[in-house]
């Protein structure tokens, strides 16, 4: 296996800290709480976290640099991500793109070479670091660009990525990589050109495995790493289906992925799993995954979130769900990745 780009936390676990709950995303966090979590976090022994500009118009970046100041640079992996530029806005909306009481910025596309580099330095200013150690490429899918993604494909291949290599070349970060929520711009970029590493949401997930057949095997072959967020899909797999309104990918829940969801909660009701546990352990099981991104609000979110990735599942659990047709043979599962 190629070495792993995330390291687990100093007890072993594969889990690592998302930043967008931290940027406010559809609720707000108090500093007190945002603190408290990262602060909790590290100490707990977590080293890989996450973060970007866009979550809270730059709030995530501020708190992740308050809280990291003192730590030993060499003790965490820090990722964030390019494609947005801030710029400062006194009249910008407190509300934007699902985030709430952000910081004064409105944020502009720009994946060209000047503007990626802006992005890189600015990140560093608010992190109060001198380097990083994974740069992502943010939301370059068709889902966010339309008409416009041929365009910002071709931008991404031929602007961002080298202008990224020539970053890693002078020692401002470790890693490229794309952080996106769509497999195809993953496969189209790989058909290009070379990545360390993905930050993918929600594609591979014990209820979505759409990343499976052809993103993942290419992945091992060609050495990618992954962080995996969006492991819950953004809440459906940690609180189920029977507690009310469900989200999924950012969203109301629509009828047949509920539908599959509860099929999956029988199921861990029947034998006795938490849910979250599953959809925790599950796509860590693959050789390609490194480690799942946890995007905790408080701290006892992050400490459930350890308790439950060291869950004890059986072995029939894994059976059950395939027999049932909710896990496609090729899945690997934790007991044959043990």
């Amino acid at each position: 296996m190629p070495r792993m780009i995330f390291p687990p936390t100093s007890d072993g676990l594969r889990l690592g800290l998302g930043g967008a709950a931290l940027g406010n995303l559809f609720t707000a966090v108090t500093d007190d709480d945002a603190q408290a979590l990262l602060s909790g976090a590290l100490a707990g022994g977590c080293r890989t976290l996450d973060t970007a500009p866009h979550y809270g118009q730059g709030r995530s970046e501020h708190r992740f640099g308050l809280a990291l100041q003192g730590q030993p640079r060499d003790s965490f992996v820090l990722s964030t991500k390019v494609g947005r530029i801030l710029v400062p806005d006194a009249s910008a909306p407190r509300e934007q793109h699902g985030y709430v009481d952000v910081l004064p910025f409105s944020q502009h596309w720009d994946y060209s070479a000047a503007g990626v580099r802006r992005s890189v330095e600015d990140s560093l200013q608010r992190l109060g670091l001198a380097r990083l150690d994974v740069v992502y490429i943010h939301d370059c899918d068709r889902a966010c660009h339309g008409e416009r993604y041929p365009a910002v494909l071709a931008q991404v291949v031929h602007e961002a990525l080298p202008v990224l290599r020539r970053m890693q070349a002078e020692g401002l970060l470790r890693h490229v990589g794309l952080g996106v929520n769509d497999v195809q711009v993953c496969l189209d970029v790989l058909r290009q050109t070379d990545v360390d590493a993905l930050m993918l949401a929600g594609r591979y997930t014990l209820l979505d495995q759409s990343s499976l057949p052809e993103l993942l095997p290419l992945c091992s072959q060609r050495g990618v790493r992954l962080a995996l967020g969006g492991v819950f899909n953004s809440g459906i797999l940690a609180t189920g289906t029977r507690a009310g309104q469900a989200l999924f990918n950012y969203a109301a829940a629509p009828p047949e992925w509920l539908a599959r969801a509860a099929r999956i909660e029988d199921i861990c009701l029947a034998h006795g799993v938490p849910l979250r546990a599953a959809a925790l352990q599950f796509p860590l099981a693959h050789p390609a995954v490194d480690v799942v991104m946890v995007g905790a609000r408080h701290q006892r979110e992050w400490q459930d979130a350890a308790s439950m990735v060291q869950q004890p599942i059986a072995p029939a659990f894994w059976h059950a769900l395939r027999q049932a047709r909710l896990l496609p043979d090729d899945a690997p599962v934790p007991e044959s990745a043990a």
